[in-house]
């Protein structure tokens, strides 16, 4: 399996091939490789100035859907010529989410670009794409779909813990997904990660990124600006919840900053991170998170890791590369997974994560070069998920 996801940073393409099978009731990863494919220039900043607050016109959306589809035609081509051998049964693509459309708590509709026909004509395998739109269908929120991965993944560590766990992604979003022994695993965001960083990075330096956390490092937290933040109702808001670049973005930003006195570059970019901590930390405090396991861009930050670490000083702070799992390339591991799930006929989506009314089998499916032949349909119910070592 071949997974494809561009994050809400918008950096660019993360791929990863997996060898997935069932052996009784788990299902077996072996991670083959990653790759991070980023993307060209001007496609990137046509995606940016495309999302919102920003109008967008159906031109606009048509030719941003035909360029991400290429540049993810490329990048699994790259994926199975490089990780896979040569050859793979499926791409799955999570596409390029644009927008996630929330009213009063509730999704209404979400869109991913990157029209699937240009994989399937670019590698002639069959591509499984628009993963989320069957569980916003159902009623749920279509995310975090990590929660798929994560609950079959930690439930045995949550058993030996005898703790809740949490694998926490650190991505333009945060997100949980908390697993305890014998419970319905919960998943939702839990606010801005790198969205905002991202963003007030870029408009103090012009960089893309605080890179390795410098300015946030040498400033200090504004506890006027960081009230203003923390009184967004999101925070306070029930779980199942889900929320993106429609909500904390340039508009919001400003919002926060209006008639404050004027606030050091530094201050931003250690509020903001501090933002980020206090709201992740609070929720896993909330459900007595004994380890959490983080993942995403955001682990590569110093200063987010050193202020999760400062605000859950009872828990313990990995990443999933110290289980196994490479960090840098999860959530196209998680891709690769939910193609797998949907190519044996088993469901992807975890209602009690996403508030969906039931499972639901995930995505449409664009055939490759021949017919279109799926496997018979995997027997049995899928209730674990190990991660084994590539063959040397």
């Amino acid at each position: 399996m071949i997974g494809l996801i561009s994050g809400t940073s918008i950096d660019g393409i993360d791929v990863a091939a997996a060898d997935l099978h069932a052996e009784e009731d788990a299902v077996v990863l072996t991670p083959l490789g990653e790759l991070d494919v980023p993307y060209p220039e001007p496609l990137r900043e046509a995606l940016l100035a495309a999302l919102p607050p920003n109008p967008c016109t159906a031109g606009e959306l048509t030719r941003l859907d035909t360029g991400v589809g290429q540049a993810f035609a490329d990048a699994a081509a790259r994926g199975a010529e490089e990780l896979a051998g040569g050859t793979a049964d499926l791409v799955a693509s999570l596409g390029q989410t644009v927008f996630h459309w929330v009213e009063a708590g509730h999704v209404r509709g979400t869109l991913q670009l990157g029209q699937p026909a240009w994989i399937a004509e670019r590698t002639g395998l069959p591509v499984l794409a628009d993963l989320r739109a069957r569980d916003v269908a159902a009623g749920g929120h279509g995310a975090p779909l990590a929660s798929t991965l994560d609950q079959l993944w930690l439930r045995g560590l949550a058993q030996d813990t005898g703790r809740p766990v949490a694998a926490l992604n650190l991505g333009g979003i945060a997100n949980i997904t908390v697993v305890a022994d014998g419970e319905p695993a919960v998943a939702y965001d839990t606010g801005p990660a790198n969205a905002l960083l991202d963003l007030a990075a870029h408009r103090v330096t012009g960089r893309r990124s605080d890179v390795d956390g410098r300015l946030a490092l040498g400033g200090s937290v504004r506890s006027d600006l960081l009230g203003r933040l923390l009184a967004d109702p999101y925070f306070a808001a029930a779980p199942p919840k889900s929320t993106g670049k429609e909500h904390f973005n340039e508009t919001y930003l400003d919002a926060a900053l209006a008639g404050l006195a004027p606030v050091e570059p530094a201050d931003l970019l250690a509020t903001l991170t501090e933002l980020t901590a206090v709201t992740v930390a609070d929720q896993c405090v909330r459900h007595g998170v004994a380890i959490v396991i983080a993942s995403g861009g955001g682990i590569r930050n110093p200063a987010v890791m050193t202020a999760l670490a400062r605000h859950l000083p009872s828990a313990v702070l990995k990443t999933s590369d110290d289980l196994g799992l490479p960090g840098a390339g999860k959530e196209a591991y998680l891709t690769a997974l939910l193609g797998w799930l949907t190519w044996c006929g088993v469901p992807g989506s975890v209602p009690s994560a996403t508030g969906a009314r039931g499972p639901r089998l995930l995505g449409a499916l664009v055939p490759g070069a021949g017919p279109l032949i799926l496997p018979a349909p995997l027997g049995g119910t899928v209730t674990r998920l190990r991660v084994a070592e590539k063959a040397r």
